[in-house]
């Protein structure tokens, strides 16, 4: 078997990326050079790998910078409406090649650092990942920045930058370890500090009734320092900003006796105060009300509000002085979409700012409020939903707390005139909860304070709008909305999968990577041997990659041959890694010499059996024991496995510590298998379904997320479609779910419970897992052996499809072509024309070697 073509190989080959200019390869060298000298302060004798990496990105970065500049003149004079993207978390991952890629640089980049004699692949891999999210929320944010950058939409991306991101995660003796992850030790040089535009944040306090109105007085300030990140668009020109907000100590000391003792006390307050930007918290979906949470909230949206007030009242780029006075117009040329519910005090503190600070009556500063904010749902666990106790409001943002009060008591009383009499309605749609203690629930804001709401898969929305805000839906239905969401062709096919980028550029040519639904050509060729051929070679290649790099990063010698059934995902119960498990130790009794009944029939029919690799992946939130014990079952069941000598390479069960975006680029590509199966009702959308469908993974899945819509696009015959629809979970929800009926229905179901209730895999300690299985049998809110029978049975139908290579490669070839919606660049023109009423623009703004054309539109 040959070995795969590096990507640096593949990349010399004239491509997609097009040929490298002489003249650009001459002038990254001079560039590289220079700042390995000037910037880095080093000389190729004393250099580091790491200096070769930070040479490399600075001269990208240098090729980005003009038109950062000039695209930022270009909205300063043309005033187009700005969108404002808020949200607690972006996971960007790694910069260079995604840059490198949308500047037309990337072959130019590799012959000049092939000429000086390094490899660029392994520049690449020493960048860190920016892991400023938890999973599928702040990678969505990630997409939608480059899409809309991509769009020529004059947006913003708003966060927190924090000093460790999420953790990474270590497997010791098959248990969770979380360490912290100090992606920021060597320096960023993708980000700009921009201290000039450095802003007050404040918090505790008291409020005063004053002649001149409303004072929120007596505060605790903090400083929020911007960190500007350029967000390139693809080949455009248009270079956007991430703008992301450090906590800084005011600089003075208010000491009344300076001695050692109070300096040093003084000190240690001021960290105290950056605590704020410390550390991403790591649970997504479920929700823990802690004051630095709810600080990190406040922190972001004040700095934020200040930030687009100042940029709107300024016409003229670089001018500071406020020219613009009126807020009539501020919902025409301002849109803030709220990325969950973390931003939701944008709603009372853009309320604050207009009423106690600009001076506008409350019923003008609602409408400019409504108008200009809108909010993307993201979840429907209750769990996940955010409900902040009232005393905490009131010691930490007492003046929001009053605003708070009082939309609540306008909305209610506009629904107690809707509905004279029905108070269970009050209660219910109260952004208030009763209880010990009193919550804000900040859905109900959310809702109430926004001019759109939307969810991110139809199924998802419909959900929304019948269950979670459905009295809302019923006095407002025009404001609900579906936005399916997507992913960036850039970065989750050309960049990650260049081979199958390449192979389809050459069949329907490249426009696919701004119009992700010219995929569809792609039947065309559903017949033709050579296609299905080609695409299948593409997908070997990257599993016998993908096999090179386990070896090499875990020690792992897998059979390329084999299945890659993968399953990457956060762990929590609703995304049932657990009947995953079930699957694998079901697949190893029947393939095991322990199980006589199926060891004659695995050695009898060698080959009809498919080997199966499952390899599972991600993390668990810290302080989420059951998903901490799923990691570990997941972990002493592979160990049992692996070790089996009579099962041998034909099924192995490989766990991937510290799963993040750098790794999904790899894994992605390599799957032949997409483990979607969340109980049906429970996955808001999932963006993870649409990269392996995109790279030429099949999906089984439940009817649930985008999976329904990836159906549909594909055809449902194209997809292992199993279980319970969301009818059939809500109807199990009131007769009842008995997991002890199917347990003793189902003889290998029951071997298996009885196998990890035993201690089989766990010989140490029999009573390892008795926490897991106590939680299947009787606490089971995910309903996992309802779906067990027909997940199995599911799984038998992918071996035999494997058995059959061409009809399986015509299979795939179906999904990448069914997969052009799942663009995020079709999310985000969505949302422009739907909610922000602008409308995305091919102009290509002239780079910056070539002069302004004045006469652009």
């Amino acid at each position: 078997m040959s070995s795969p073509l590096s990507d640096h190989e593949k990349r010399k080959q004239i491509s997609v990326r097009g040929i490298a200019g002489l003249g650009n390869v001459v002038e990254i060298k001079k560039s590289f050079n220079r700042h390995l000298h000037f910037t880095l302060v080093k000389d190729r004798n004393v250099a580091t790998p790491r200096d070769y990496y930070f040479a490399l990105a600075h001269t990208v970065r240098d090729h980005l910078v003009g038109r950062w500049i000039r695209t930022q003149q270009y909205y300063y004079e043309k005033d187009p409406k700005r969108i404002h993207y808020l949200s607690l978390e972006f996971y960007m991952g790694r910069t260079l090649q995604n840059t490198m890629i949308n500047l037309g640089l990337q072959n130019a980049c590799d012959e000049a650092i092939y000429q000086l004699g390094l490899d660029i692949e392994e520049l690449e891999e020493i960048e860190e990942d920016a892991g400023l999210g938890n999973g599928g929320l702040g990678r969505l944010a990630a997409c939608f920045l480059d899409s809309m950058a991509s769009l020529g939409l004059a947006a913003y991306g708003y966060g927190i930058r924090y000093e460790f991101g999420i953790f990474n995660q270590k497997i010791s003796d098959g248990w969770q370890v979380e360490e912290a992850d100090d992606w920021l030790r060597y320096g960023n040089p993708w980000e700009k500090a921009r201290p000039e535009y450095m802003l007050p944040v404040h918090f505790y306090g008291r409020v005063e009734q004053t002649a001149e109105g409303v004072k929120w007085v007596d505060t605790q300030v903090v400083l929020a320092m911007p960190y500007d990140t350029p967000v390139p668009g693809f080949k455009n020109n248009t270079v956007n900003t991430m703008r992301l907000w450090s906590a800084k100590a005011p600089i003075d000391f208010n000491l009344q006796e300076f001695n050692v003792g109070d300096y040093i006390e003084a000190v240690l307050d001021r960290n105290l105060a950056e605590n704020i930007s410390r550390v991403l918290y790591p649970n997504d979906n479920f929700f823990e009300g802690k004051e630095l949470r709810l600080k990190q909230e406040y922190f972001v949206v004040a700095a934020t509000l200040q930030d687009i007030i100042r940029r709107f009242k300024s016409s003229k780029f670089g001018c500071r002085d406020p020219v613009r006075t009126s807020f009539e117009t501020f919902s025409e040329k301002v849109a803030i979409q709220l990325n969950d519910t973390h931003p939701a005090l944008a709603i009372p503190e853009l309320m604050r700012i207009l009423v106690d600070l600009e001076k506008l009556d409350w019923d003008k500063a609602w409408e400019v409020t409504r108008q200009t904010c809108a909010y993307t749902n993201h979840t429907v666990l209750p769990e996940a939903l955010e409900r902040w106790p009232i005393n905490l409001f009131e010691k930490l943002l007492p003046r929001h707390l009053q605003i708070i009060y009082e939309i609540n008591h306008l909305h209610l009383q506009r629904i107690a005139a809707m509905f004279p009499g029905d108070n269970d309605r009050l209660r219910r749609m109260s952004l208030i909860e009763e209880g010990d203690p009193k919550r804000i629930n900040m859905a109900h804001l959310c809702v109430v304070g926004s001019h759109a709401v939307n969810g991110v898969a139809r199924i998802h929305s419909e959900i929304v709008k019948n269950t979670v805000f459905k009295d809302f839906y019923e006095v407002e239905p025009e404001k609900f909305q579906n936005k399916t969401n997507g992913i960036t062709p850039r970065r989750w096919l050309l960049l990650c999968n260049p081979g199958l980028a390449d192979l389809i550029a050459k069949k329907i040519g490249d426009d696919f990577l701004t119009d992700l639904f010219q995929l569809r050509k792609l039947l065309d060729f559903i017949d033709e041997d050579a296609f299905i051929c080609d695409i299948a070679n593409v997908k070997q290649e990257n599993k016998q990659k993908f096999a090179a790099y386990l070896e090499k990063e875990y020690e792992v010698k897998i059979n390329p041959e084999s299945i890659f059934d993968i399953h990457v995902k956060r762990i929590h119960e609703y995304k049932r890694q657990l009947l995953n498990v079930l699957h694998i130790i079901t697949f190893y009794n029947r393939k095991s010499s322990s199980t006589p009944h199926n060891m004659g029939y695995i050695f009898f029919f060698p080959h009809q059996y498919p080997t199966v690799d499952a390899v599972l992946s991600t993390q668990a939130a810290p302080g989420y024991h059951m998903a901490k014990m799923i990691i570990k079952l997941i972990t002493a069941v592979g160990q049992v496995i692996n070790n089996d000598p009579v099962v041998g390479d034909r099924l192995k069960v490989i766990y991937l510590e510290n799963y993040r975006v750098s790794l999904a680029e790899k894994v992605i590509p390599a799957a032949d298998l997409s483990e979607q199966i969340s109980t049906a009702g429970t996955e808001a959308s999932g963006t993870g379904n649409m990269k392996f469908m995109l790279n030429g993974a099949l999906t089984i899945g439940t009817m649930d997320g985008a999976n329904v819509e990836m159906a549909e696009e594909a055809g449902e015959e194209n997809l292992f479609i199993f279980g319970m629809r969301v009818e059939d979970v809500d109807a199990m929800d009131k007769t009842g779910y008995n997991a002890r009926e199917y347990y003793e229905r189902l003889s290998e179901l029951r071997q298996v419970i009885d196998q990890i209730q035993t201690g089989y895999f766990s010989p140490k300690e029999h009573e390892l897992f008795k926490d897991v299985v106590n939680m299947l049998m009787n606490h089971d809110r995910f309903k996992v052996f309802a779906d067990y029978e027909a997940y199995i049975t599911c799984q038998d139908r992918v071996n035999e499809l494997y058995k059959n290579p061409k009809e399986w490669t015509r299979t795939v070839i179906r999904n990448i072509a069914g997969s052009g919606k799942f663009s995020s660049d079709r999310t985000i023109s969505e949302y422009a024309r739907d909610i922000w009423g602008v409308e995305p623009s091919d102009v290509k703004i002239p780079p910056p070697n070539e002069p302004p054309v004045e006469s652009r539109k």
